[in-house]
C-alpha cells in the first residue's frame, strides 16, 4: 500500500460524501481548498491516492458517494510542536498517552508527522497503533491506543456503551449565578465554518455533567465529565453557559487570525484529567491519571 518514493508516508482514510463532482481530483480539490492542484495531481500520479486494498486510482476515476480512499498526506514545512507526550502505559493489548497541548492525535491540516500517532509509532516501533478516541490538538492530556487488532473491538466498546469514565479540567470565569452540579444537555450540529460545532434547536444528543473543583479569584477551576463525546461538546456547552474555556480561539467567537502561528505560550485551559475502566482483556479496574496541570 505503501508508495514507493515516500520513505516516512502517513496515510489518511476518507470516505466519500455525496457531492457534484464528476472525477477524483475534482472532489478533492474541492473539497480541500488549501491543498493545490497541482499538488493532487502529482499525489495521483505518484500512487499516492488509493483505495482500501492498496490499489492506485486514477485522477479520472469517477467520484462515488461511500467510496473509502487512503491517501498519504504531505506537508511542506511542517511546525515542530515544541512539547513532549509520555507514556504512561504500554502493554500486549493498550498504550494510554499523554498528550500536551497543541499536538494533534492524527494526521489533519497542516500536520502529518507532528502527530500524536505518528510519535508513538516511532517511538514504540509500533506500527499498528490506532486510537480508540480522540481530543482536540488545543487540549492536553490521556488519550487511549489500541495495539492488538485482536482486542481492539472490546476497547471500542467501551466508549461507544459508555462504559469509560472520562474527567477533564478547565480554566474558566466564573458563574456565581449558576447552581452546581449541574449537567448541560443540547443538541450538537456542524457550524458555521463546516470545522465548528453549534448548539442548535431540538432533541439532545450530548451531555455534561460540570462541578466547580476551586474558586479562584479569577477563573473558577471546573470539573468536566462528557457522557456522550460529540465534536468541541466541552469548549462549546462552557461557552453556552457563559464560561467559555481560558484561550479557547474558537468559542464563543472565532479568532480573526486564525491562520496565525499557535501562541505556544497561552494554551487552551483544558485538560483530559484521568480515565478510568474495567479492562475488557483482564478484568482489572484501570485508572490513569495525567502528569500535565493547568
Amino acid at each position: 500500500m505503501l508508495p514507493p518514493d515516500s520513505p516516512v508516508p502517513v496515510a489518511s482514510r476518507l470516505q466519500l460524501p455525496p457531492g457534484p463532482w464528476a472525477t477524483l481530483l475534482e472532489g478533492l480539490c474541492a473539497r480541500f481548498p488549501h491543498i493545490s492542484r497541482e499538488q493532487w495531481t502529482s499525489r495521483f500520479a505518484r500512487g499516492c491516492v488509493q483505495d482500501p486494498h492498496g490499489v492506485a486510482l486514477a485522477a479520472d476515476h469517477p467520484w462515488r458517494a461511500g467510496l473509502e480512499l487512503v491517501y498519504f498526506r504531505e506537508v511542506e514545512d511542517e511546525t515542530p510542536i515544541p512539547f513532549t507526550e509520555q507514556v504512561l502505559h504500554h502493554d500486549a493489548h493498550l498504550l494510554v498517552a499523554d498528550k500536551p497541548h497543541f499536538l494533534p492525535v492524527v494526521p489533519a491540516g497542516r500536520f502529518v508527522h507532528e502527530t500524536l500517532l505518528a510519535r508513538l509509532r516511532l517511538k514504540t516501533g509500533c506500527q499498528d497503533l490506532v486510537p480508540l478516541h480522540r481530543i482536540d490538538r488545543l487540549t492536553a492530556g490521556l488519550v487511549l491506543f489500541s495495539v492488538n487488532r485482536q482486542s481492539r473491538a472490546a476497547y471500542q466498546a467501551l466508549f461507544r456503551e459508555h462504559a469509560i469514565t472520562k474527567r477533564y479540567e478547565a480554566l474558566a470565569p466564573a458563574l456565581p449565578e449558576a447552581v452546581f452540579p449541574m449537567e448541560r444537555r443540547s443538541r450538537l450540529a456542524r457550524g458555521e465554518p463546516f470545522f465548528t460545532t453549534e448548539e442548535v434547536p431540538g432533541e439532545p444528543n450530548s451531555l455534561t455533567h460540570i462541578q466547580v473543583l476551586e474558586q479562584g479569584a479569577g477563573d473558577w477551576r471546573y470539573g468536566l465529565e462528557p457522557v456522550t463525546g460529540r465534536k468541541h461538546q466541552l469548549r462549546v456547552h462552557m461557552a453556552a453557559l457563559g464560561a467559555p474555556i481560558r484561550h479557547d480561539p474558537w468559542y464563543p467567537a472565532l479568532a480573526s487570525d486564525q491562520e496565525e502561528a499557535d501562541d505556544f505560550a497561552h494554551p487552551l485551559k483544558l485538560l483530559a484529567r484521568s480515565v478510568a475502566f474495567v479492562d475488557p482483556t483482564s478484568g482489572a479496574v484501570r485508572h490513569f491519571q495525567s502528569s500535565f496541570r493547568l
